[in-house]
């Protein structure tokens, strides 16, 4: 499982997580909203912004179509094509964003919702697409992010694993294997119950890939079990103010929310540490201190024969330990050894 990059960053292998913050439409069609939100998630600690640049004609045409969601604290019922349609990029507002991310440096990608949206995409220079749940059986639209030669990250929600398994065999046929699966639930908050993070390393073991979380949780503790599963990249919907009108300002994480986030998987990762089974450097002076030696059960004199009944196992642990007391049982000393007196192979004959 290679890592991949991503800007100057290597995804996956042992890496840090790459924590994203996602946008979304969290901006409300305002550019300078969306730009105050980047500047709050460089802030805290975010390594990526992401963004949307749909048509809202490729995936609604039908205006009387509702949805239902809570803003600033009220029910609130309106047209779908209405919402999003004036949540909308252009091309020039994507491009402004790009060149704003680039000055802040945090990296900047979207997710598009045809071919025309990936080229906007490609031409700006991105250096990752992202593949919505609600496009993982949009076969055609993966095979032509694939075909882009960039990486790609492909959300799982609602999938089965057949549909997982279609997507990526579509996406691998272009001969681009620069692929990230994020396990997802699409429920907006997700519950405890519906999180089931355990998916991960069933990801992970099924399709071989680098796999991550796009997390709908509140707080931080989804992201922090998730990294401890494998997970190499969470995704987070953010907001600059929860309280700002929208469909998705009440649960996405706030600054100082993600802020939290970024320092518990950070802290997450140091406690995971790596996965070799030997002393850590902190321990090296410990086995000296706590482990036991072959020590003098009583005074011996030079010549003397050693027996087990010599020799007691005490600190430190600078001498012979327990489990190689057979090197000394049965050979004799050079010198006279105190009472208490770690016993050496120089001290034998």
């Amino acid at each position: 499982m290679n890592p991949i990059r991503i800007d100057q960053r290597l995804i996956g292998g042992g890496q840090p997580c790459f924590l994203v913050a996602e946008i979304g439409i969290n901006h409300n069609g305002d550019i300078e909203l969306a730009k105050k939100t980047i500047d709050a998630a460089v802030n805290a600690g975010a390594d990526a912004v992401k963004f949307q640049n749909y048509r809202t004609e490729d995936f609604i045409s039908d205006k009387s179509l509702a949805y239902e969601y809570i803003s600033q604290g009220k029910t609130v019922v309106e047209s779908q094509y209405e919402m999003f349609k004036r949540c909308e990029l252009t091309t020039e507002a994507l491009r402004e964003l790009k060149a704003y991310c680039d000055r802040r440096f945090i990296s900047f990608h979207s997710t598009p919702t045809s071919k025309a949206g990936i080229r906007d995409l490609v031409e700006i220079g991105v250096p990752v697409l992202k593949n919505g749940s609600d496009y993982l059986t949009h076969l055609p639209l993966i095979r032509q992010m694939g075909q882009t030669g960039l990486p790609t990250v492909l959300s799982t929600g609602m999938a089965t694993l057949a549909e997982i398994d279609d997507a990526l065999r579509t996406f691998y046929q272009t001969g681009n294997n620069q692929l990230i699966l994020l396990h997802c639930t699409s429920s907006y908050p997700t519950l405890p119950d519906d999180v089931h993070l355990r998916k991960i390393p069933t990801l992970l073991a099924v399709f071989g890939c680098l796999v991550g979380f796009s997390d709908h949780t509140e707080g931080t503790t989804g992201a922090v079990v998730a990294v401890t599963l494998g997970a190499c990249w969470i995704e987070k919907h953010f907001t600059l103010d929860k309280n700002l009108p929208g469909p998705d300002h009440h649960f996405s994480s706030d600054p100082d929310e993600f802020r939290d986030l970024v320092t518990a998987v950070r802290k997450t990762e140091k406690y995971l540490g790596n996965s070799r089974i030997e002393p850590t450097s902190s321990e090296i002076q410990s086995r000296h201190n706590y482990r036991l030696s072959c020590v003098a059960a009583h005074s011996l004199p030079a010549g003397h024969l050693l027996t087990q009944d010599d020799i007691v196992f005490q600190r430190p642990g600078t001498g012979i330990p327990p489990a190689h007391l057979y090197l000394l049982v049965g050979r004799t000393l050079k010198y006279a050894l105190p009472a208490n007196k770690v016993i050496k192979l120089s001290n034998l004959n």
